[in-house]
């Protein structure tokens, strides 16, 4: 299987997903008018598909090879567009069926999962699917996890999200609801229970600064404000609001708070909410988030203060665009010094200092203040959105060994932790990351799980290569096909639930996927047959093949030439297949891994 890892590499969008879906392959296929191929080829990796059409953070799109020429593809935009055809969204649709059907047959031995979240729910997913007796320990009354209490509903619709989770349970996956580790049920029970273990509880609890004035009411920590907003609380934040951080969970927060009114009719107050078990989204991305929900809530000033200068925040780009084009401000290179409390115990304000560097000369996060540069300014509320952490306590005394990060130790490749039998993904293993690392999480702890019991992966018994005969040629104008943008709701009519981001049409998404440069079909090379006439080269219309002595090589023996293809640039058009005379240049894509056989 070495071979079939060097062309998963080579072909970056796959690479650059966690699940290693195939986008280049699903994206072709909608180019070419086959979306139900497409949304198989998307289902088959991740269990939550259709969840990941919408807020995937999409590192397929920042490795994607047509971003060199101008814009990456728009690739979670086009699995919208046929999760919205074929997905579980669909009323009674069970297309997925033929990528992910229940079990055939029984094993016998039996699997718990704690925390139904993004990690648990897909470890839950590949378990059952292989015929294991799998039961899931939801600490609340939902499942879900940071997918429903992090993530705002008018990013994710809750319909969506229940689709996908329902379609796992219909696989015959047993939940308990309201059952929380170290409370209902001690780790030491479950392993009684079941033959295998699988935690994935999250990253709960916020972190704070030890600040003068930190114990104000109107400070909060963004992982109790975030779950808290989207459990339907009432939250009073004022007219001011400063968020404290630089990541992408500020932006959510501050345009979840806008549409509050719509998130429920409870009447309590935020508390602090220790006793919700939920994952989370990745410490980097708890700042926007934050200040996105405070908006929402009420607040006519809301503003991001961070560390990091502009181009040093971890925030995505499009989140912090998303964030100033609803009129959230923002201060970079300030860090919190004090919060001024008025006498009735309120914050009043905040007292910042100016920040002179974010990292030291190895790169490590060790910020040095100006402490001259001295600004103070009125808030309502202040958020702290500085990252989260693992309740360990919940594990008891006897669980299994903690890193130096305070995350339960791990090894990365399977999720296997100290304890025999105990294994554990998502950011209560890695820390605080996006929603398709968890997922991809779940999904390795459950294939090793299944090697534990004597299992192997049957869908690598299938793979093979396939050479093609038919070529797909882009036209001449092909890198001046602009990136179609994604519709989005008008910036004044951003009210209520309603979802933002918008879907393609047929045209659009037609239009988009034609701009892809199919990467996913490499060219292959006999060297046995090769002739050096070097006649592929002189055909090539990008001039991406060239013959160069091997001497000019690390590894070239003196004397020989070498044949070299810049996979950067190739448009995959075949003219060096059809004019090579010994037959000894072909093109072909894997089948069985990654695309629906």
């Amino acid at each position: 299987m070495e071979e079939l890892e060097y062309y998963d590499t080579n072909i970056p969008c796959l690479a650059a997903c966690p699940v290693h879906t195939n986008a280049g392959m699903y994206v072709a296929a909608i180019a070419d008018g086959d979306d139900e191929l497409a949304y198989l080829t998307a289902r088959l990796p991740n269990p939550f598909a259709s969840v990941c059409a919408r807020v995937c953070a999409a590192p397929c799109e920042d490795a994607c090879r047509r971003g060199a020429i101008d814009r990456p593809i728009a690739i979670r935009a086009l699995k919208r567009f046929v999760t919205e055809k074929y997905g579980t969204e669909q009323d009674g649709g069970e297309t997925w069926h033929q990528v992910a059907a229940p079990p055939t047959f029984e094993r016998p031995q039996s699997i718990g999962i704690v925390g139904g979240g993004p990690a648990g729910m897909a470890c839950a997913h590949d378990l059952r699917r292989l015929g294991y007796k799998v039961t899931v320990y939801e600490a609340t009354d939902k499942l879900g996890g940071a997918m429903w209490l992090g993530i705002p509903e008018y990013r994710l619709d809750r319909g969506v999200l229940s689709a996908d989770i329902d379609a796992i349970i219909d696989l015959g996956v047993d939940v308990q609801y309201e059952t929380r580790l170290g409370v209902d049920v001690s780790l030491d029970e479950l392993m009684n229970r079941h033959e295998a273990v699988f935690l994935g509880i999250g990253a709960t609890l916020g972190r704070g600064l030890d600040l003068e004035g930190a114990e104000a009411d109107g400070v909060f920590k963004a992982i109790e404000f975030l779950i808290n907003m989207n459990r339907g609380f009432t939250v009073d934040v004022g007219e001011r609001v400063v968020v404290i951080g630089g990541g992408d969970v500020a932006m959510d927060a501050a345009r979840t708070a806008l549409r509050a009114s719509d998130y429920g009719d409870s009447d309590e107050d935020v508390e602090d909410d220790e006793e919700i078990a939920a994952d989370q989204r990745s410490a980097m991305t708890e700042a926007i988030d934050v200040a996105r929900t405070a908006a929402r809530a009420g607040a006519r000033e809301v503003t991001v203060m961070s560390l990091e200068s502009a181009e040093e925040m971890p925030a995505h780009d499009f989140e912090v665009e998303e964030a100033q084009h609803e009129g959230i401000s923002f201060v970079p290179r300030r860090g919190p010094r004090r919060i001024l409390v008025d006498d009735d115990s309120r914050v009043a304000g905040i007292e910042t200092v100016g920040v002179t560097s974010v990292f030291n000369a190895e790169g490590h996060f060790a910020p040095e203040f100006d402490e001259s540069d001295l600004v103070v300014s009125d808030a309502d509320t202040v958020i702290l959105a500085i990252g989260q952490a693992i309740d360990l306590e919940a594990l008891g005394a006897d669980g299994p060994d903690v890193s130096p990060r305070r995350t339960i130790q791990v090894d990365n490749d399977t999720g296997r932790t100290s304890i025999d039998g105990i294994w554990s993904g998502g950011d209560a293993a890695k820390g605080p990351r996006t929603l398709i690392d968890a997922v991809a999480d779940g999904r390795r702890s459950a294939a090793d799980i299944h090697r534990d019991f004597g299992g192997y992966d049957e869908d690598a018994e299938a793979a093979t290569f396939v050479k093609l005969a038919q070529f797909h040629r882009l036209d001449d104008f092909y890198d001046q096909t602009q990136r179609v943008d994604v519709p989005t709701l008008d910036t004044g009519r951003r009210i209520g639930l309603a979802e933002v981001e918008l879907g393609f049409t047929e045209q659009q998404a037609r239009c988009e996927a034609s701009r892809c440069l199919r990467c996913f079909a490499n060219i292959i090379l006999d060297v046995d047959k090769c002739v050096l006439c070097a006649l592929c080269a002189d055909v090539c219309p990008v001039d991406v093949i060239s013959l160069v002595p091997s001497e000019e090589l690390d590894s070239g023996a003196p004397g020989a030439t070498a044949l070299l293809l810049d996979e950067e640039r190739c448009i995959r058009c075949a003219l060096c297949i059809e004019r090579c005379p010994p037959d000894a240049l072909s093109m072909g894509v894997w089948k069985g891994i990654g695309v629906p056989v």
